[in-house]
């Protein structure tokens, strides 16, 4: 698998792995999920154009999964990754991810972020299990940009079910410390 910049005539199937890949919600009962319509060609040109749309392809070319990451204080933030159920469980997610953290390394961000719904196994714990931790509403690593991004997702109608913000230090970066209370 191979990882690269998605191509303006890949869009619409940019829109087809999304739809796929949100057809799994339909049988934990989240059926308004499974229809939620991708993002319009628009507004995936304008991550494409930004530098900000990657593909993970197969041999043919042809991709199977792809990544969208916008800057939200400091940190990359995952805006939408989806795998194609037929690559699915091969590790193609986290390739995608890994190649982000890098990206975002060289630039010089500190992290990675993202939301995700708490209680579907291919979300928080799956993150998770790559190094995501999920920020606590008194986190001071919950910032004013990920909050924004709670109230846009409430609106769209996510907070339905469980949602949680996650962040991943990246590489070279000092984890968070806890500090002690002051007596």
């Amino acid at each position: 698998m191979r990882i690269r910049a998605a191509a303006p005539a890949e869009l619409p199937l940019l829109q087809d792995i999304e739809r796929a890949a949100g057809e799994p919600f339909r049988s934990l009962g989240m059926a308004v999920i499974a229809d939620d319509e991708p993002l319009p060609l628009d507004v995936l040109d304008g991550y494409r154009r930004a530098g900000r749309a990657w593909v993970a392809v197969d041999e043919a070319d042809r991709p199977m999964a792809y990544l969208l990451t916008d800057t939200v204080d400091g940190a990359a933030h995952i805006e939408q990754v989806s795998v194609h159920p037929a690559a699915a469980r091969q590790g193609i997610g986290r390739l995608l991810i890994e190649h982000l953290a890098a990206n975002a390394a060289e630039r010089g961000l500190t992290a990675l972020t993202l939301t995700t719904f708490t209680e579907v196994p291919w979300n928080a714990p799956y993150y998770t299990r790559l190094g995501f931790r999920p920020l606590a509403e008194s986190d001071p690593d919950l910032t004013a940009g990920l909050r924004a991004i709670q109230l846009a997702e409430a609106a769209h109608g996510l907070a339905t079910w469980p949602r949680v913000c996650m962040r991943r230090e990246l590489a070279g970066r000092p984890a968070p410390r806890s500090v002690a209370p002051s007596p």
